[in-house]
């Protein structure tokens, strides 16, 4: 089997309601660069990356997808995917300009696709070509009723609804320009949701060091179970005096998109949850790295959903450092077989492949150039 053609594509995606908000970004749509990767036997592979909907910057990727790595896949037997993937992630040209960043997501959106390719090829899920089980359970957290945009009342009521509907926790947004304010809904949501369910916060990178410190007695207060991105990203001695400081765990990763970023805050002790995100990262290569040095740490792996669930939903039934993932239905209408959770639980995929084969028409319906 060889790769015969690359084509790059661009989709921007609405998100919920009229749109949504947390500490430091507000958007309407989901971009999803990516690319259609084709073979002479008639299997097609599709990956792609995940960003704000900035068209420019998503042009970049598309461009970087099939003018730069693109190329260097032609010809070449796409179930030999680690090997690419070094190919790709070695390339000396691109070494220069960046080793993360749009360069990242260029890759992760082939390298994605690639296992999408390598599992169909085998008839299988990934997560079964990745040695997982369908017995396994992953429960799902919700995340789309938490948006710092949202008003008080209605986030009491959408904590609620989620409850209602069987999901084992929630997450809501914090970093509101004075943190009593989140205090303040994050009391009322652990009120509305009782006891038994998980809750836990995100800052998205907003606040630093003592503005952290005055939220986190709050968080112990209510029981949360981490709390996620508090200070700027790249921060590591921030994170490890904040975890040093403070009862409730750290979360983070979304913005790393190296495996050596993460074994710089694990080496330091300044994460408890990690993160990873295989389309921030180079892609699932990458992201099983980042999972097997977070379990040779005995650290648990919860991805961030930049792929809204679709591949990271497999990585997690395979890999045993995970057991739960957070819920957003953003891309339901691109896939055809879109996450379900049932329970409060993912239901395993049964479509051979990564979850990411598109909707006949989502290239017409979503399509930006």
């Amino acid at each position: 089997m060889r790769i015969t053609a690359i084509e790059p594509f661009v989709l921007h995606v609405p998100v919920t309601g009229d749109g949504i908000a947390d500490s430091t970004h507000t958007l309407s749509h989901w971009g999803v660069p990516g690319v259609v990767v084709r073979t002479d036997a008639g299997l097609t592979g599709y990956g792609y990356t995940g960003t704000h909907a900035h068209l420019p910057t998503d042009r970049l990727i598309a461009s970087c997808i099939g003018e730069t790595y693109g190329p260097l896949l032609l010809g070449e037997d796409p179930r030999e995917v680690r090997a690419l993937w070094w190919k790709m992630s070695r390339f000396p040209p691109a070494q220069w300009v960046g080793r993360g960043g749009i360069t990242h997501l260029a890759i992760a959106a082939l390298d994605v696709a690639l296992w999408d390719i390598k599992a169909k090829a085998a008839g299988q899920p990934l997560w079964q070509l990745l040695g997982g089980s369908s017995s396994k359970r992953i429960a799902a957290y919700n995340t789309d009723y938490g948006w710092l945009s949202i008003p008080d009342d209605r986030l009491v009521a959408g904590m609620r609804e989620a409850v209602a509907r069987g999901y084992r926790g929630v997450k809501m947004k914090v970093g509101s320009e004075d943190w009593r304010t989140d205090a303040r809904r994050v009391a009322a949501v652990r009120r509305a949701i009782g006891p038994e369910i998980a809750l836990m916060v995100d800052g998205n990178g907003k606040w630093d060091l003592p503005t952290a410190l005055r939220l986190a007695p709050a968080l112990a207060e209510h029981d949360v179970r981490w709390f996620e991105e508090p200070i700027w990203y790249d921060d590591v001695e921030g994170h490890r005096r904040l975890a040093e400081a403070i009862a409730t765990p750290i979360a983070l990763g979304e913005q790393l998109y190296l495996l050596d970023h993460f074994r710089a805050f694990i080496a330091a002790g300044a994460v408890h949850y990690v993160q990873p995100d295989a389309v921030r990262l180079s892609g699932i290569t990458e992201w099983w790295q980042v999972a097997e040095l977070a379990l040779a740490h005995r650290l648990p792996v919860v991805s961030h959903a930049g792929d809204m669930v679709q591949i990271h939903l497999h990585t997690a039934i395979a890999h045993p450092a995970c057991d739960s993932m957070e819920y957003i239905p953003w891309l339901r209408p691109i896939f055809t077989e879109p996450a379900e959770v049932e329970g409060g639980f993912y239901r395993p995929p049964q479509e051979p492949g990564a979850g990411t084969t598109l909707r006949a028409d989502a290239l017409e319906r979503f399509g930006v150039r």
